[in-house]
């Protein structure tokens, strides 16, 4: 590395960025994931039910309950309904005070692994049981977030995908170009009983420590830019979490693979340079 500095410093910066890419994808993914959640969170079913006897309405819920995507099942009787309801709109001049006209009812919450087609098998085993009179699901929004995540999941993942094979062919030419201007020197060893592995590990140790390098300074920057630079320019960005809620899991998921693509391109780049050899010799 000391002696190919303008090489070692190209892989290095190269791969920083990629890392550094890699990494405010992430961040914005968690917190774009996390954002969905919520507002699923906020949909609910509400299942409204017939004057019907307790055993019946004991039924429903069990029935509702044992979905595996419930996560929360809440009864609200009718007095209960008219309480909410003169809540909501007062009793001042309301001519609805005195009639007793609300249906007791079930409130149910959502997990989060609950998708449109569980839902939807949900509402068709629960629709049919007696007691039920009506369901009402937002269904087109639950509908929209789905389609929407799942879209941006795949459009992350490509982007992702290519960045990392970007930095891998970078890192490879460098680290290659690295290897053939010290191609005599290589030659000389392996006719004095060089094996193919001695030959490549400074390579692979060269490569592992442009990826710790790399990576640290993607972490670093990355803390800061969210920290201080995004937040002065656009104040409503202060708010973005790091994935689960501590910066740690994230910085070393970046190393980790800062490291792993550097290894990664430089063994490539080392291989592929021994077998060439080994193809011109045999000629």
């Amino acid at each position: 590395m000391g002696r190919a500095k303008l090489a070692s410093f190209t892989s290095t910066f190269s791969l920083f960025i990629a890392v550094l890419l890699l990494g405010m994808l992430g961040r914005g993914a968690y917190n774009i994931y996390d954002l969905s959640l919520t507002l699923k969170k906020a949909i609910e079913i509400e299942v409204f039910l017939q004057d019907v006897n307790e055993i019946s309405i004991k039924n429903i819920g069990n029935a509702i309950s044992e979905n595996p995507y419930v996560s929360d099942v809440s009864y609200i009787s009718r007095d209960s309904a008219k309480t909410i309801f003169l809540q909501d709109f007062g009793t001042e001049n309301n001519p609805l005070v005195d009639i007793d006209f609300l249906p007791a009812s079930y409130k149910v919450k959502l997990k989060d692994a609950a998708t449109v087609q569980g839902v939807d098998n949900l509402i068709s085993t629960i629709e049919p049981l007696p007691g039920v009179d009506e369901i009402r699901f937002n269904r087109q929004l639950m509908e929209i977030l789905e389609t929407r995540f799942q879209t941006f999941v795949l459009a992350g993942t490509i982007i992702s995908a290519l960045i990392a094979l970007a930095a891998i062919i970078l890192i490879f030419n460098t680290i290659r170009l690295t290897i053939y201007a010290k191609r005599n020197l290589i030659r000389a060893m392996k006719l004095i009983g060089a094996t193919n592995s001695f030959i490549r590990r400074p390579f692979i140790y060269e490569g592992f420590i442009q990826g710790l390098i790399a990576g640290i300074a993607s972490v670093a920057t990355l803390a800061l830019f969210f920290s201080h630079v995004l937040p002065a320019l656009i104040p409503q960005f202060s708010t973005l979490k790091w994935p689960l809620d501590q910066w740690y899991y994230l910085a070393s998921a970046m190393i980790g693979f800062s490291i792993i693509l550097a290894w990664a391109g430089s063994r490539w780049a080392a291989r592929k340079f021994l077998k060439d050899q080994l193809q011109e010799r045999s000629i």
